[in-house]
Parts: C-alpha cells; sequence; structure tokens
C-alpha cells in the first residue's frame, strides 16, 4: 500500500465501488452504509480468502447479500429482494451465529459493533454486545 492510497488521494478502493454496487442491487443505498463499515467488510473479506480477493465481484455480491440483510431488516429486505434471497440471508445468519467465528459472523458482528443492524434482527436472532 502507498501513502497516496492511505489518504485516499487515489480514491475508493474497487471493492469499495463493488460493495456500493451489490447495495444498490439489493435494495440499501450505498450512502446509508458508513465507509468505516465497508471499508472493515472489504478487510473481512481479504483475510477471509488469504490476503487478496480472486473474485471480487463475487465476494463483494456475498457479502452485501448478509450485510444488507442485517441492515434493512427481514421485511425490508423481502420487500426488495424477494423471498429467496430473504430466506437465504436469514440460514447464512443463523449457521453463522452457531458457528460463531466464520466471515459472515464476523460481517453479521461488524453491523452489531457499527450499529448499524436492524432492531428486528437484534431481537429475531437475539443478539446482543457482552462488555
Amino acid at each position: 500500500m502507498d501513502i497516496l492510497g492511505v489518504f485516499g488521494i487515489r480514491g475508493r478502493t474497487k471493492e469499495v465501488h463493488h460493495l456500493d454496487d451489490a447495495f444498490q442491487a439489493l435494495g440499501l443505498h450505498p450512502a446509508r452504509v458508513p465507509d468505516s463499515v465497508k471499508l472493515a467488510a472489504v478487510k473481512l473479506l481479504k483475510e477471509a480468502e488469504g490476503g487478496k480477493l480472486l473474485d471480487a465481484v463475487t465476494s463483494c455480491m456475498d457479502a452485501a447479500l448478509l450485510l444488507a440483510y442485517c441492515m434493512l431488516g427481514s421485511d425490508g429486505f423481502m420487500e426488495a429482494n424477494g423471498g429467496a434471497k430473504t430466506d437465504a440471508a436469514k440460514n447464512r445468519l443463523r449457521l453463522s451465529i452457531c458457528d460463531g467465528t466464520c466471515l459472515d459472523a464476523k460481517l453479521a458482528m461488524l453491523t452489531l459493533f457499527a450499529d448499524t443492524i436492524h432492531p428486528t434482527i437484534v431481537k429475531e436472532f437475539d443478539l446482543e454486545i457482552e462488555i
């Protein structure tokens, strides 16, 4: 990483642009997702894939699906994406909670810690932060 990239002189990374496109496609306006969440999500994706994203578009779309579900809530996500995607996202979240250490669990925790998670998701899955 060079110094210009650190200060954002070169602009946003292509991975962040891919996330923005994915959020838009899933019915979540990218401006509603803080840049800190996007950057942390990209970092988690890269860590999960060994440091570099092999297929950035697919990886970002997969991550955005779960992030958008957590942020929009089940009803909002269903309205924007239909039943099949909603069921898939809900199942991924349920499985990630059981696992606790997988990428999906880390993405869900990101929305919880960033306070961007929808209250109905917190209630439905009984999520809480223990300090």
